[in-house]
């Protein structure tokens, strides 16, 4: 599977991105209901009944009695102490928050989709490594069997070349079970069954950040999502204080409504009714409440700011760690390339000057190492240098 291929199906079997999604819904319904509150609220009722009734002394007053009603009535909020506008501004900063959530999610998906990916290519070309590091042990071994044959070399010379194919096969067997486990991380994020192998399509190089170092720092501490969400969370927390504010205000209300009733099931004989109403209510005294309300708002709003204030210094912070990490795999990589050049022709030499019989084992050894070391550095730093960068995308969100 390739990398758009995982993380397409990534993004839609993910619980994470799901629920952020669900939150999204939610906040959008919380913000309709917010802008409803303006609106005049109307409801109707109808009602039947029946009974049977006797008056003592008069029998033929006895009798089954119905009874039929139905009401339409309708009321509007004049006036809330400013609480339908703070509560509209609040659901609006929800809202926001909530999308700000959801692509710091999805991000954070994508990187764990790539990390997994990347990790499986990674095993696989160190397998490649180990596999070509069992080809030349095996190489040596041959080297030391005729030497040992002709008495140029000792036992212990065998012994320490079988010693080194052992620890290349071991090798292989290590990046193997770190493939199966990649590829297993890999289908349970993609939402498979079973191990999902990695098929890149195209070449994974490392491509250095276009823009400068300042240029990325400031647009982290100012588009990061994380940064985006302790923003909103401010705005709510401030409109949530003048929603406690809200209960120091009397509140007026216009109500109407039109009855209608009669006993039997038509309109004529029927006894009606129409009534308005306009009432002022205020609250004088409610043990407190309104004041802890408010203290409770105002600390929410500094808690909010306090952890904007944070967020803003950790995402700092972030970037300029994974930026430093960067630049340092990117400077280390060529000096890798340079490293895994010279211990190939380190060991073409020794392989040559071994097989003549002009030096040891050890030092056979010694430059088969080293060109392992090399070999393995070089392709962990490669696949470090991608996932620092999709690290560096996920704190950001968006592509770089």
């Amino acid at each position: 599977m390739t990398l758009e291929e995982a993380l397409s199906r990534a993004a839609k079997t993910s619980p994470q991105l799901i629920q952020a999604q669900g939150a999204i819904r939610t906040t959008a319904a919380a913000e309709r209901s917010a802008y409803g509150a303006y609106l005049p609220s109307l409801s109707a009722s109808a009602s039947t009944g029946g009974g049977y009734s006797t008056t003592i002394n008069r029998p033929d007053s006895s009798g089954f009695n119905d009874s039929y009603s139905s009401g339409l009535s309708a009321s509007w909020d004049v006036f809330t102490g400013f609480r339908r506008r703070s509560e509209r501004q609040r659901t609006q900063a929800d809202t926001q928050s909530a999308q700000a959530q959801l692509v710091a999610q999805r991000f954070s998906v994508e990187q764990s989709v790539e990390r997994s990916f990347f990790d499986g290519l990674r095993a696989e070309e160190l397998m490649a490594v180990a596999k070509a590091r069992i080809e030349r042990a095996q190489e040596g071994v041959g080297f030391a069997e005729k030497r040992l044959s002709v008495g140029s070399a000792t036992r212990s010379d065998l012994l320490r070349a079988q010693l080194e194919l052992n620890t290349a096969r071991e090798s292989l067997l290590q990046q193997e079970n770190q493939r199966l486990t990649a590829a297993l991380s890999l289908g349970r994020l993609v939402g498979v069954e079973g191990p999902v192998d990695p098929a890149p399509s195209g070449p994974l190089e490392p491509s250095p950040i276009k823009a400068s170092r300042e240029e990325v720092v400031n647009q982290l501490v100012a588009q990061a999502p994380t940064v985006k969400a302790a923003e909103a969370s401010v705005l709510a927390a401030e409109a949530g204080i003048g929603t406690a504010r809200s209960q120091y205000y009397p509140s007026i209300r216009l109500s109407g409504g039109y009855d209608w009733s009669n006993e039997d099931f038509e309109i004529t004989g029927s006894r009606n009714s129409w009534s308005i109403r306009l009432g002022l209510s205020y609250n004088i005294f409610d043990g407190f409440q309104r004041d802890e309300s408010m203290v409770r708002a105002r600390t929410q709003a500094e808690v909010a700011q306090a952890q904007l204030t944070d967020t803003r210094r950790s995402v700092r912070s972030e970037a300029e760690r994974v930026l430093s990490q960067l630049q340092l795999i990117e400077d280390r990589l060529e000096l890798n390339r340079q490293a895994v050049a010279v211990a190939q022709e380190d060991l073409r030499v020794q392989q040559e000057r071994y097989r003549l019989g002009a030096t040891t084992i050890l030092e056979l050894l010694t430059s088969q190492a080293a060109l392992v070391e090399a070999q393995n550095s070089l392709v962990s730093l490669r696949f470090d240098y991608l996932l620092s960068r999709a690290e560096l995308q996920s704190i950001l969100g968006r592509e770089l």
